[in-house]
């Protein structure tokens, strides 16, 4: 039993330096645990800026896009409106001028029917020929006008189209046709 007394120091010191070195590493975990949670903290944090930035930068883009084809669709219907409004003009043009051609072929019809029996049948025929003539033109006309307009809101729709496209393609748009 004594030398088990003797030996207790030395246990004792033994233990003392065992709990003193598990305290330092212990020590050193911990240190090297809250260095790396810091670390990441701040990444975590510069990533979630850097991701609000980027959501920022996109959203300023999208705006532009959607502004770029607000525009296009306001100068493509200014554009259409005034293809519409042409359009009517030139029907109103286009109701004068048959008229015209009304008259012209009444007036030959009448002072042809006014005429001797010899020249009325011929009369008769010029104008029936100018009647049909008249016919003729006035349904032409109308036609031409219909597809003048038609094809004045088809072109006008696709400069719209290419502006909203190239708007959004170059981010920028053009101030029209």
């Amino acid at each position: 039993m004594r030398a088990m007394l003797r030996i207790l120091p030395y246990i004792a010191a033994v233990l003392l330096v065992a709990a003193v070195l598990f305290g330092v590493y212990h020590h050193g975990v911990t240190v090297t645990d809250e260095k790396w949670q810091s670390e990441w903290n701040s990444r975590d944090t510069h990533d979630a800026a850097a991701r609000a930035l980027n959501e920022a930068a996109e959203r300023t883009k999208e705006q532009a896009y959607q502004q770029s084809i607000n525009k296009a669709v306001q100068d493509g219907q200014r554009i259409i409106d005034q293809a519409t409004a042409d359009a009517a003009a030139a029907r109103t043009s286009a109701d004068s001028l048959r008229g015209a051609a009304d008259a012209l072929a009444n007036r030959l019809a009448a002072s042809e029917a006014s005429g001797d029996s010899c020249t009325a049948a011929a009369g008769q025929a010029t104008a029936h020929f100018a009647m049909v003539l008249a016919d003729v033109f006035k349904r032409a006309d109308e036609r031409a006008g219909e597809l003048a307009a038609i094809a004045d809101q088809a072109r006008a729709r696709g400069a719209a189209c290419e502006m909203a496209y190239d708007g959004v393609a170059n981010g920028s748009i053009s101030a029209g046709p």
